[in-house]
């Protein structure tokens, strides 16, 4: 087995014939399909040339060779292309479970590049289409020739294609009479769309023709501009001036000669920043793409015929596409927090991970260390799959609840923090150093910090204690509604792309949709201060005032949300508010939040219960976020002489602190004036 991370020279490649006679010919280009038969005779030849100190691995080597010969199934048994089928490959040669390196190439590849013919495909496309044309024995002379070294591979492609001589509706013919779906190998439909899902790029890279490419392209989802193959040229008819005969291949092309699949890995590491690029084929021509400059390991693909070679110079040998699905990396999820939006949340991520080879099965949730009747809140939790406090009738499968923070986050790679704005700082420290390097965190967390050296918002703490990328989901998301279903949406501010797709995917459902924007100081800047502003809505309501005050409370408020925004972070976008984080969230929580409710009795109560005791009664526990929001809001105008500027918010400031009536409520028009 090659060495991974020092990509191979053209002289890890033996010459393909080893005999004396052929010492110093050049090896044969191109990959064609290998006979069984073939193979046993040039696997004798390759033991009986070795030294011998190499004789008794060579016999070992050999005898797996046998045992493989004599248990070899033919691609037409392998099954019949359904995604996800297995077939039986018990008597194989097997090697054993890669090398970590090999494993965590493969689990953090940025790229991954497939062979078609015979990897891909259960066929050689060209083989297939000579043997429809009724040519199949003459080409496959051509092709066992090239096999046996005794033709240049180019040669043999030319003579190959001069034997089938296809017309472009012979070709077109073909591909009606063998649909591409029919000819793909079982499981690698499941296995792109998961690395697709991952954000990982894929692309076919073929010895073949484009023409025979294109079309198990389409069958994959993967784009046009992501497959590498030869070209067929055709000539066209004096008359009708369309393509009638065969006139050859573009010799332009880098697949048509050897050292072209490296090349074409190369120019695409030239293109995008790739880490980590992964081959994969059965052939030849792609383990030599495993070259300095081109991909880190190759993989090979032993699903429709094992050629000696690949089995032993491959820096992974598979026989089934479920192998490889198996070993890709899932996310495990982790809530830091459990209140009502968290257990909202989780309901959607629970749902979620169970259906998405993205994620593990089971969502780990922290629940803070209380009783209710009597009992510790995380193993009503587990035991009744509900959060009987704070979400009661909302159903959590696939959530694990736990009272040890520590563990709940043990192994987690996907963060998902939704605790009170005021507790984030006290947790964050107890986080630190207990979460992987390579993890990704979201907040759902709506509030921020002050500090004397100025505010900071939750995903900004997160991501500097954690040391981890940090996104935010925002908007009009009143947990109650979500948790039962109710057609609702989101924002998620993402400064990683990747990283939001990987949220995106944990909780966007049929009733939960999702837009992404990248800012996220802006999604998050409308969370936290929409609070405010449902308070003055709640105002409202509670003096009995009609839509029109409402309308006028909510315009007002979201001017000074986006005011104030772009004074903290001049990097905000203005499209930001128009998303769900910004004015749907707005008029939900203007009409239906928490915080609204609890200001509506306040008013109604002419001032005569606190507000904190309002929430005690009104909120089962939940925090009131709005007033303490108002509070930090205040801070950051005063120290930065804004007050002026922002008359809503000061005034909601006034009355929340008793310093003005809640009839007041409505003075900030005055005020501006």
């Amino acid at each position: 087995m090659a060495r991974v991370g020092a990509r191979r020279g053209p002289a890890a490649f033996p010459s393909s014939n080893s005999s004396s006679s052929s010492r110093g010919r050049r090896r044969p280009r191109g990959r064609f399909l290998w006979g069984v038969e073939n193979d046993k005779r040039r696997a004798v030849l390759a033991v009986r040339a070795r030294s011998q100190e190499e004789e008794q691995e060579e016999e070992r080597a050999r005898l797996e060779l046998e045992l493989f010969n004599d248990a070899i199934i033919s691609s037409s048994t392998l099954g019949d292309g359904t995604d996800g089928a297995t077939a039986s490959w018990s008597g194989l040669p097997r090697n054993p479970r890669p090398d970590p390196r090999v494993m965590a190439l493969w689990r953090g590849a940025h790229a991954v590049c497939f062979d078609i013919d015979c990897t891909v495909a259960k066929d050689d496309s060209l083989d297939a289409l000579a043997a429809f044309l009724g040519k199949g024995d003459e080409v496959r002379q051509w092709t066992n020739r090239a096999m046996d070294g005794g033709v240049d591979l180019e040669t043999a492609l030319e003579e190959r294609m001069r034997l089938i001589d296809p017309t472009p509706a012979q070709v077109a013919d073909f591909l009606r009479a063998h649909p591409a779906g029919q000819r793909l190998n079982p499981g690698i439909r499941r296995l792109v769309r998961a690395l697709q899902q991952r954000g990982v790029a894929v692309y076919l890279i073929s010895g073949g023709f484009r023409e025979l490419a294109l079309p198990v392209a389409r069958e994959l989802g993967v784009a046009p501009d992501c497959v590498f193959a030869n070209r067929m040229l055709f000539t066209a008819d004096d008359e009708t001036g369309l393509p009638t005969r065969f006139a050859g291949f573009d010799a332009r092309e880098p697949t048509c000669r050897r050292g072209g699949k490296p090349e074409v890995i190369e120019s695409l590491r030239a293109l995008h920043p790739y880490e980590n690029v992964v081959m994969v084929g059965d052939g030849i021509t792609d383990l030599e793409a495993a070259t300095e400059g081109a991909a880190d390991c190759f993989v090979g693909y032993g699903g429709t015929v094992l050629r000696p070679e690949i089995a032993q110079r491959a820096d992974w040998l598979v026989y089934s596409f479920d192998e490889l699905f198996s070993e890709l990396a899932r996310h495990r999820v982790a809530f830091v927090g459990s209140g009502a939006w968290a257990c909202a949340a989780a309901k959607l991520a629970g749902e979620n991970s169970r259906r998405s080879d993205l994620f593990e099965d089971q969502v780990a949730m922290w629940v803070y260390e209380e009783e209710v009747e009597g009992r510790p809140l995380a193993e009503l939790i587990n035991e009744r799959k509900e959060n009987v406090k704070y979400l009661p009738g909302v159903p959590l499968e696939g959530v694990r609840c736990t009272s040890s923070l520590a563990e709940a986050v043990e192994g987690a790679t996907a963060i998902v923090v939704c605790a009170p704005h005021e507790f984030v700082h006290g947790i964050m420290n107890q986080l630190q150093g207990r979460v992987a390097s390579d993890a990704i965190a979201i907040s759902l967390t709506k509030g921020m910090r002050i500090r004397p050296e100025g505010p900071q918002l939750i995903s900004e703490l997160v991501r500097r204690k954690l040391g981890v990328d940090c996104s935010v989901l925002m908007g009009a998301n009143i947990a109650s509604e979500i948790g039962a279903g109710q057609l609702s949406e989101g924002t998620i501010g993402y400064k990683v792309l990747s990283n939001a797709l990987v949220f995106k995917q944990l909780f966007q459902t049929d009733a939960f949709n999702i837009t992404m924007v990248p800012d996220v100081e802006g999604a998050e800047m409308c969370g936290t201060l929409k609070n405010v502003v449902a308070l003055a809505a709640g105002f409202s309501d509670g003096l009995g005032m009609g839509s029109n005050t409402k309308a006028a409370i909510i315009r007002q408020g979201l001017a000074e949300m986006r005011r104030l925004s772009k004074k903290m972070f001049p990097c905000v976008r203005d499209e930001t508010f128009l998303e769900s984080c910004g004015v749907a969230d707005l008029v939900a929580s203007c009409y239906g939040g928490r915080n609204r409710r609890v200001a509506e009795a306040f008013a109604r109560a002419g001032g005569e219960k606190s507000m904190e005791a309002l929430a005690g009664e009104l909120l089962g526990g939940q925090k009131l976020q709005g007033a303490l929001t108002a509070n930090e809001v205040h801070q950051v105008l005063e120290s930065n002489g804004w007050t002026d500027d922002f008359p809503l918010f000061t005034t909601v400031w006034k009355i929340v602190n008793g310093l003005a009536d809640v009839q007041s409520i409505t003075s900030f028009m005055a005020i501006q004036h």
